[in-house]
């Protein structure tokens, strides 16, 4: 056999010769031997986009392209469109515009516009989505992408605008601070750092979701491989085996001893070189399985004799959640009008375009950990456990992580790579296949609710009672959380006077469910929307006054006790009111015509509690001068996209008084910066926020007494002096003549910063949360009667920001949370085995996102940093009965099962026009 001749080709103008098989994938050549990183990998099916690289022009997939075809031929990747480091039109218009999140899906994004703009110049909306079709994204809903492509102008220089004034940072329209490197293609993600000589980790995994399992002949299976490999399996964890993002409920192996409870739980590892473990087949691993009857939904697993997946835990429930207060029963019993339904949800995928990755080597006696995370501290601390370390001997680096939505809240791959580092002394990098990914990581709760509404002849609400089983699969995760949470929220931000609500978590032999924005809100406000707009109905009241009559206002009480004060749901309805009317009137004309495509509308409202509920919640934030006149911000708070390196710079730069352009930010990493918890809850902004208010205003107030200056004075960092001025005074100090401290600071402030909140009674009564969000959403779109098939044409988002630190990242926020809510609500379905990639796995793409509409609201949060609120997870909670809503306003069809796939639709269609529904 003739051996192979060395591939040559031309990558971004440079002539290349590869070493590599011909028959190996452009993108593991690109990025491997020519260290390319700014090719992503998602999913190696051609599925996501992220690899998108030029070939002779022509945008392709380069997972999907072998070495071969590219013989001879001009590639070009994301790296070759700067020039000198310069970024040009189209990366400056992704700035620009805030098209770049997380990252992840850029450079695909900018290769696939880059054949598009060379061909068409001035493209057309629909011709940039075509264009851009084969790429997906999770965290933007494409609006700025689109139109960052449609604003290039090749033929002029189109530069960022300019850095917000002293004092100008917060409410700035400013670009993201680390978005240079996510439309260069630099930036590092959990995949693109690989240490020479590295060992890559595979994990063994269950293919059933419960069964006992012993192991044969290791060693002898070894023996028989091509190469040095090492296995490791529960016997080999010298901590305590189990994690869990609560301690108290934490029970979770990193790899199982004798028993698996879930479909891709790990129980062991192989660890070698990446040439062996690449051609490793790992189904000739020496184990047998022994299945067992699995428990897969709520229904089963609460069910008389149904075995215990865990026995410490009576009748398969997790915990259960409470919110109690008045009479509901007897509300309920005399009233005028009253509403009833069951509705169930199911698993939903969190489909980040980032598999989990990353790698682990030892330091100085010291663990380091560089990997995808939402929350190193919690991944440090559990890791050190499961190691049978101490946490200082463990460190976190957080890789740039392509998108997480909460599920990168859980440990994944940390333990399994620090224990093959700990145990051979060499750096060890792993990488989830995206089918590893989806089958071994958590999910959305799905739930099954019932619930009643009341209301008065005059539509007021007089009573509720809302009942919840969350599947929370084999371990326990989010699963406390979700069903403490969702009593809380599932009122509405509406006033209630006579309120019982109760949610289980419930365990399952399905897919760990954890966190995924919103924490259980978003099913439990599809019931009491939906339900609302029955109540409207038979009323004969308009719904959007329904709810406007409803809604809570600063002074009210909130089903818990609370008093709250900052409501801004009013202003999000009022906000509505042209809009609606304007639908109305539009759904009414193109009703009367005739055809099977009707136009129907939906409004639904939300609110949520940021942070923590009822549990202490604390950020720290460090800021300090060094003596060669560095303004250093040490900013814990994970970046996933979410854009709190931004925000949390933005609001510190205001509250010392100097530009956020002079801030030199340290992110993440729990050996430099401060805990600034976790990111998820929606709790950054307002909790990091605020942290980081006290420690500028703490760093000010020092510079102003060592200048005795007053509060008013201007603060000027030129080089290594500070100029104040006050009126006509002026002092100026001399940074390099000042005692430097052993953080290497000449002046320097931390502060800490926990919201004040009250635990909850065993009624649910208390102060959950310390400051809460709102909004409300209109929809509309069209049904086509015969087929079953939901168009959406526009969603109008008002939503409550308190202050709003940065409006085009707050806009970019809404409009991919409606993004993930328009899934959820017509296509988004994950089942075990069948829908473990993105090709069966359906999320949005540039075709099936509507117009967006966004309405900034500004009504201050007296506890919040400068007023401001939470936005993460409250954009996607009225995304989905919103639309439910409209379709049965265009059709009657009443959805009670989601996704509402064309077959659910059609039926409900032919149910509410008398025949029988199947779906």
């Amino acid at each position: 056999m003739k051996d192979h001749v060395a591939p040559q080709m031309t990558v971004n103008g440079t002539p290349v010769t590869l070493g590599c098989a011909p028959g190996r994938r452009l993108s593991e050549a690109l990025r491997g031997e020519l260290g390319l990183t700014g090719t992503k990998v998602g999913c190696d099916a051609g599925d996501c986009g992220a690899c998108t690289v030029l070939l002779d022009g022509s945008a392709v997939c380069a997972c999907l392209t072998p070495v071969a075809q590219a013989r001879g031929r001009r590639i070009e990747t994301v790296e070759g469109l700067s020039r000198d480091g310069i970024l040009l039109g189209l990366q400056q218009a992704f700035q620009r515009h805030g098209a770049a999140q997380c990252g992840i899906c850029t450079p695909g994004m900018l290769m696939a516009a880059t054949a598009l703009l060379r061909e068409t110049p001035k493209p057309t909306r629909l011709q940039a989505e075509a264009a851009l079709g084969g790429v997906l994204c999770r965290c933007t809903g494409y609006s700025k992408i689109i139109a960052a492509v449609m604003d290039v102008d090749l033929s002029a220089a189109q530069a960022l605008p300019d850095m917000p004034d002293v004092g100008a940072a917060v409410g700035a329209r400013m670009s993201r601070l680390d978005g240079a490197a996510k439309v260069a293609g630099s930036e590092m993600f959990g995949a693109d750092h690989c240490p020479e000589d590295a060992l890559l980790v595979r994990a063994v995994r269950s293919p059933h979701a419960a069964a006992r399992f012993h192991f044969g002949d290791i060693a002898e299976w070894v023996a028989a491989q091509a190469g040095d490999l090492l296995v490791f399996t529960a016997a080999d964890i010298p901590g305590e085996n189990r994690f869990g993002v609560i301690p108290s409920f934490a029970d979770q192996p990193a790899l199982a001893e004798r028993h698996v409870r879930m479909r891709g739980e790990a129980v062991a590892l192989v660890a070698g070189m990446p040439d062996q473990m690449e051609m490793l087949d790992l189904g000739s691993f020496p184990v047998t399985w022994q299945p067992e009857n699995d428990l897969a939904t709520p229904d089963t697993a609460r069910q008389a004799g149904a075995g215990s997946i865990h026995p410490e835990r009576s009748d398969n429930i997790l915990i259960t959640g409470k919110v109690r207060c008045g009479d509901p029963a007897a509300a309920i019993a005399g009233a005028a009008h009253v509403a009833t339904a069951e509705f169930r949800t199911t698993h939903v995928e969190h489909a980040y375009i980032e598999p989990e990755a990353g790698v682990a080597w030892m330091d100085d006696g010291s663990l380091v950990i560089r990997a995808c995370t939402q929350a190193p501290v919690m991944d440090r601390d559990d890791t050190a456990r499961v190691l049978g370390l101490p946490p200082e001997q463990v460190r976190i680096i957080p890789s740039a992580t392509g998108g997480g939505f909460g599920s990168k809240l859980d440990l994944s791959l940390q333990p399994l790579i620090g224990l093959v580092a700990l145990k051979t002394g060499r750096a060890a990098r792993m990488v989830y296949s995206r089918s590893e990914s989806m089958r071994s990581t958590t999910k959305r709760h799905p739930a099954r609710m019932t619930a009643r509404i009341a209301a008065d002849g005059q539509g007021r609400v007089t009573g509720m009672q809302f009942d919840g089983d969350f599947d929370t699969g084999a371990y326990a995760s989010w699963g406390p959380t979700v069903a403490v949470r969702v009593p809380v929220h599932a009122s509405g931000p509406y006033r209630i006077p006579h309120y019982h609500s109760e949610a289980r978590a419930v365990h399952t032999n399905g897919p760990v469910a954890g966190a995924f924005r919103g924490f259980g809100v978003p099913q439990a406000a599809i019931v009491q929307e939906t339900l609302f707009d029955d109540l409207a109905n038979d009323l004969g009241m308009d719904r959007l006054a329904f709810r406007r009559l409803n809604a809570l206002r600063d002074g009210d009480r909130s089903v818990c006790g609370q008093e709250l004060y900052g409501v801004g749901i009013v202003d999000c309805l009022d906000a509505l009111r042209d809009p609606w009317s304007e639908a109305q009137r539009v759904a009414a004309a193109m009703n009367a015509r005739e055809g099977h495509v009707r136009r129907g509308i939906g409004v639904a409202a939300c609110w949520y509690g940021c942070g923590n509920t009822a549990l202490p919640n604390p950020s720290t934030i460090r800021v300090g001068l060094t003596p060669d006149g560095r303004l250093v911000l040490h900013q814990g708070a994970t970046d996933i996209g979410q854009g709190s390196n931004t925000v949390i710079a933005q609001i510190c730069a205001d509250a010392i008084g100097l530009p956020v352009a002079q801030i030199d930010l340290i992110g993440p990493d729990t050996a430099m910066t401060p805990d600034c918890g976790k990111t998820s809850a929606s709790r950054q902004t307002v909790i990091t926020g605020k942290a980081a208010m006290l420690a500028g205003a703490a760093l000010r107030a020092d510079i102003l007494a060592r200048s005795n200056m007053g509060d008013g004075a201007r603060i000027v960092l030129e080089g290594t002096m500070l100029h104040v001025t006050d009126g006509e005074e002026r002092r100026s100090i001399a940074l390099s003549d000042l005692s430097v401290n052993s953080r290497g600071y000449v002046i320097m402030a931390e502060q800490s910063y926990d919201p004040p909140t009250l635990s909850l009674d065993e009624n649910g009564q208390g102060r959950p949360y310390a400051v809460y969000g709102y909004g409300a959403q209109l929809v509309e779109l069209d049904v086509d009667m015969t087929l079953g098939t939901v168009r959406v044409q526009r969603i109008t988002a008002a939503h409550d920001l308190g202050k709003v630190i940065n409006p085009l990242l707050a806009e970019g926020q809404i409009e991919g949370g409606i993004a993930q809510g328009l899934g959820m609500a017509l296509m988004e379905e994950y089942l075990p085995g069948r829908t473990e990639n993105l090709h069966d796995y359906l999320i949005p793409t540039t075709g099936d996102m509507p117009e967006i509409r966004s309405i900034l609201i500004e009504k201050p949060d007296p506890e919040g940093p400068m007023g401001a609120k939470g936005l993460g997870e409250h954009v996607l909670i009225p995304t989905a009965p919103a639309i439910l809503n409209a379709i049965r306003d265009a059709s009657g069809a009443r959805i009670t099962r989601l996704p509402a796939l064309p077959h659910r639709v059609l039926a409900a269609i032919r149910a509410a026009q008398g025949g029988r529904a199947d779906g």
